[in-house]
C-alpha cells in the first residue's frame, strides 16, 4: 500500500504492508468556497462579540500580531482583510504587523514577501519580533509566576490584534489566540518562565489540553491581564486551505475554536503500536530539527514502550540556527542525562523545553530521521538514528519485530494528533 507523507514541499511517497497498517489522517472537511470572503464576514459577525470595526475609532494606532514562517498561516488572506476592513477608520501609518517570531529568528524580506505579498509590505510596516533585544521590550507586569515583558510597539498600540491558526500543540494544548501575545511578543524572560521544566513536564501540558495546563494557563492569564482587542483565527485542512474561521473576543473565541480543532485534528486509537511513521506536516513546519521534535511527539503518543519512531522531515535549515537547541542537546550523552539534566536546572535556558520533550519521546522509543539535509553523524549528536529510506526502515523493523507487529502512519504528522480512546 502506498502512502504519501507530507514532506518539504513535494511530499513523498512510501510503500508499507496494508494487513498491518493503521493511517491516520486529518478529517476531510470542505473549505470555504471564498476565503477572503470567509475572513471578512468573521470580521464582521464574530464568533464572540462585536464587530471588528465597531471596537476601532478615528486616530487610534493599531498592532497586528502574526505567525513566523515556521506556521502555515493564510497571511495573504487574513492580513489584507483586516487592513481593508479598518480602511477609512485607522491611517496605514499608525498600523504595524508584528511577526510572532516568540524566540525564532526573524523572517528574511524575501520571506516576508513570500508571506505577505509585496503589497501588504508597502502599505503598512512590518516588523519581525526580537525577544531578545531589550530595547524594544516593555515591563508589564508578574502574571501568575511569570514575569511579563511584551513587545513595546504591541502594548503601545491602542488596537491590538491577534491573528492566526489553530492546531493541536504538543505541550501548550492548542496553537494560536492567546500564544500570538505571549509567548509570541514576549521577552527572551517571559518565554523561558513560561517553558520551564516543571511546566514542561507535567502531564497536562500535551497535546489538545488548555484548561489545567500550566502553559496555557499562564498564556490565557497574561493575554487577559494585557489585553487584547480582537481575534481572528482559522482552522485549516491537509492542503492549508481554511475551513473554518474564529475571531472576537480573543479567550472565549479562541476556546470555541479549540473545540472544533480538537474535532477535526485528534482520532483515537484502540491500542498502541510498535512502529510509527510520523512527519512533520511538510513545508513550512518541516523546516528544521527543532521543529520536527512537534513531529516525533506526535508519533510518540500512540507508540508502545521500546517501540520505533521513524519522522521524515525536511529539515532544509537544519538544527536551526537560533537559540541553544544543538547546543543543549549535545550538552548530555544520553536522553535520560538530558531529563536528569534539565529537569534538575534552577534556570530554564533557551530551547530547553524542545530538548525536554524530544528527549521525553526518545526515552520512550528509538527515534530514526529521515530529512534532506542532516547527516547521521549530525543526528547522533542529538542522539537520533539515520535512514535514508524510509520503506526499507519500515520493513526491516517489521520483519525485526515479528509477524504480530504493528504500523501507524501519521501522513500529515501532528496536523492529526493521535489518542488511546478512553484516554
Amino acid at each position: 500500500m502506498k502512502v504519501h507523507l507530507a514532506y518539504g514541499e513535494t511530499g513523498m511517497d512510501i510503500d508499507v504492508p496494508a494487513e498491518r497498517t493503521v493511517v491516520v489522517s486529518p478529517k476531510q472537511l470542505t473549505p470555504v468556497p471564498d476565503e477572503r470572503a470567509a475572513v471578512l464576514s468573521s470580521l464582521r459577525s464574530p464568533t464572540v462579540g462585536r464587530p471588528l470595526r465597531d471596537r476601532v475609532r478615528q486616530g487610534q494606532t493599531v498592532a497586528i500580531s502574526m505567525c513566523d514562517g515556521t506556521r502555515p498561516q493564510p497571511r495573504r488572506v487574513m492580513i489584507p482583510a483586516i487592513l481593508d476592513e479598518l480602511d477609512g477608520i485607522v491611517r496605514a501609518d499608525d498600523v504595524v504587523v508584528l511577526v510572532a517570531t516568540g524566540t525564532h529568528r526573524g523572517n528574511t524580506p524575501d520571506e516576508l514577501v513570500s508571506m505577505l505579498g509585496r503589497e501588504v509590505l508597502d502599505r503598512v510596516r512590518v516588523v519581525n519580533h526580537d525577544a531578545r533585544d531589550e530595547s524594544t521590550l516593555t515591563w508589564c507586569g508578574q502574571v501568575m509566576d511569570v514575569p511579563v515583558w511584551l513587545n513595546r510597539e504591541w502594548v503601545d498600540a491602542d488596537v491590538r490584534i491577534t491573528t492566526g491558526f489553530v492546531e493541536p500543540h504538543f505541550f501548550a494544548g492548542f496553537s494560536g489566540g492567546p500564544k500570538l501575545n505571549a509567548p509570541g511578543l514576549a521577552g527572551l524572560e517571559t518565554t523561558l518562565a513560561l517553558h520551564n521544566a516543571w511546566r514542561i513536564g507535567d502531564e497536562n501540558a500535551t497535546w489538545g489540553v488548555t484548561v489545567g495546563n500550566p502553559v496555557h494557563d499562564a498564556v490565557r492569564a497574561i493575554a487577559d491581564a494585557t489585553g487584547v482587542t480582537f481575534m481572528l483565527d482559522v482552522l485549516l485542512d491537509r492542503d492549508q486551505r481554511i475551513v473554518e474561521v474564529f475571531s472576537g473576543d480573543l479567550l472565549p473565541a479562541h476556546a470555541a475554536a479549540c473545540v472544533a480543532g480538537k474535532k477535526l485534528a485528534m482520532a483515537p486509537v484502540p491500542s498502541p503500536f510498535d512502529l510509527v511513521v510520523t512527519t512533520n506536516s511538510g513545508f513550512p513546519l518541516d523546516q528544521n530539527l527543532y521543529q520536527a521534535v512537534k513531529g516525533m511527539s506526535a508519533g510518540a503518543a500512540v507508540i508502545k514502550p521500546g517501540g520505533t519512531l521513524i519522522c521524515a522531515a525536511e529539515c532544509r535549515d537544519g538544527f536551526p540556527d537560533h537559540g541553544s537547541y544543538r547546543e543543549v542537546l549535545a550538552s548530555q550523552p544520553s536522553p535520560a542525562a538530558l531529563l536528569r539534566e534539565i529537569e534538575a536546572r534552577a534556570t530554564t535556558i533557551p530551547d530547553q523545553w524542545q530538548v525536554q520533550v524530544q528527549a521525553r519521546v526518545q526515552e520512550k522509543a528509538h527515534v530514526v530521521m529521515h530529512t534532506a539535509t542532516l547527516t547521521e553523524v549530525d543526528l547522533a549528536s542529538a542522539h537520533l538514528g539515520y535512514t535514508d529510506d524510509v520503506t526499507a526502515s519500515v520493513h526491516e523493523a517489521l520483519d525485526r519485530l515479528g509477524p504480530d507487529a504493528t504500523l501507524c502512519v501519521l501522513p500529515e504528522g501532528p496536523q492529526t494528533i493521535p489518542y488511546l480512546e478512553g484516554s
